[in-house]
């Protein structure tokens, strides 16, 4: 028996009020809100907590300790909220070249979802940090399709399609997915490598996002960046702890757990990186 959502404490967390018809202008709004409310962030596995997939995990989370979390998490609980509502969607997996040019031969590690509406199929995302989409995008090929933030396009299809983001002149691979079925026995051991794995970089890099309407936030380790829409971004370096935890509180609204860890493993982020090899 599917676990029951907390539709009504979702709606409170990212200011949404209005129809709840499962209709694409439904989904956009949904889609605009939640990544301008809940942060990326995978302060969990830099701490070396668990990540519980589980909605009374995941709500408890994001919902009630005003926390966030990765990819598994953000779209997880976006899925069941979707389906509560009556949306026909589904899990998809993809495999994340933005960060390297060979991803696409490597195992899966990124989730997104399928969300089909009056017979048109929808790609909906809202965990991928400092990329997340901030609207739906229409499973069609080659179409550049605007968003709040970036404008994006789809290629392919056959049966792989990759995501791209337009920077500047150019365009940019995001991530490649095809529309096999998955399954939450799938997910849940890419989560927990992910999650555990010293290769993972969510287990030793900070990484924390946020898309308010007309800018982005970004934070990778001590680097911030407020990203104004259309605009040349703004970067600074954070020097201190106190000023790391002020800008993941003020700044990303998140509310930091009682861990005894997160001090360590913060100042950790401050100490000098050794010289590269020669």
């Amino acid at each position: 028996m599917p676990e029951k959502v907390n539709l009504k404490g979702y709606f409170e967390r990212i200011g949404f009020a209005g129809s709840i018809a499962p209709t694409l202008s439904t989904l956009d709004l949904l889609h605009a809100l939640h990544p301008a409310a809940i942060p990326f962030e995978n302060l969990g596995p830099l701490m070396g907590e668990p990540v519980r997939l589980d909605q009374p995990s995941l709500e408890k989370k994001l919902l009630t300790e005003r926390r966030g979390g990765y990819c598994f998490e953000h779209n997880l609980l976006f899925m069941r909220m979707l389906q509560d509502l009556d949306y026909t969607v589904r899990p998809l997996l993809a495999r994340v070249v933005w960060t390297n040019p060979h991803g696409a031969s490597l195992p899966p590690s990124h989730l997104l979802l399928l969300v089909e509406i009056n017979g048109q199929n929808h790609i909906a995302d809202v965990g991928f940090g400092g990329l997340t989409l901030t609207t739906p995008l229409r499973l069609r090929a080659e179409s550049a399709q605007t968003t709040p933030h970036e404008t994006f396009r789809l290629t392919g299809g056959d049966p792989d399609w990759t995501l791209e983001v337009k920077l500047a002149d150019d365009w940019r691979p995001v991530y490649v997915f095809n529309l096999d079925q998955v399954s939450e026995d799938d997910i849940a051991p890419i989560n927990q490598h992910t999650a555990t794995d010293p290769a993972s970089p969510f287990t030793h890099e900070l990484r924390v996002a946020l898309a308010p309407s007309g800018r982005r936030l970004k934070l990778h380790n001590t680097k911030y960046t407020r990203q104004p829409t259309g605009e040349e971004a703004e970067y600074r370096e954070l020097a201190t702890l106190d000023e790391i935890k002020q800008v993941l509180t003020a700044d990303f609204g998140i509310t930091l757990p009682q861990n005894e860890r997160l001090d360590s493993v913060l100042s950790a982020l401050l100490a000098p990186k050794p010289a590269p090899a020669a």
